[in-house]
């Protein structure tokens, strides 16, 4: 990847990490009928963030793959559903870890879920209120609070017609 987004080579997303390049992302802020936001915690053996709490579900996106079919595909993988996703914003994340773009959807969630507990062991639906004591509380992935906030700022934004 390169400033604009534009793909200049493959490399997985190890290397990408290790050597600083830029590489893709693809998550989803997902919601359930009331409006509560899920929040999950990684595992305690992710190479990034162990035990960390965060609101983004998602992960790299594929060679050829488009950030919204990496985005359903991640909630298939993780939560074990299989919803559409709407696309909110993608911006160049400069991350904790490496630089990235990520690119953040919204997924509406009316059913079960079945997290997979590998990736998943612990999750649980919160109000926006809730949610931003538990940010104060409880240790939360830095850029999953960036990219949450700029899909608060988002949503709250009413779109031009």
């Amino acid at each position: 990847m390169n400033e604009q987004d534009d793909v200049i080579g493959v490399a997985d997303r190890a290397e990408a990490t290790r050597r600083g390049w830029l590489h893709r992302i693809a998550t989803s802020v997902c919601r359930d009928e009331r409006g509560r936001v899920l929040v999950h915690r990684r595992p305690d053996t992710a190479a990034r963030f162990p035990g960390y709490y965060d609101v983004l579900v998602g992960g790299a996106v594929g060679v050829g793959e488009s950030y919204g079919h990496a985005a359903r595909r991640e909630l298939t993988e993780e939560l074990g559903v299989r919803v559409p996703v709407k696309f909110v914003v993608k911006f160049l994340c400069r991350g904790m870890v490496s630089p990235y773009w990520l690119a953040v959807h919204e997924a509406s969630i009316t059913g079960p879920l079945r997290p997979d507990p590998d990736e998943v062991p612990w999750h649980g639906w919160m109000s926006e209120a809730e949610l931003r004591l538990a940010m104060c509380r409880w240790p939360f992935v830095p850029d999953g609070q960036d990219a949450f906030n700029r899909y608060l700022a988002l949503r709250a934004t009413p779109m031009a017609s």
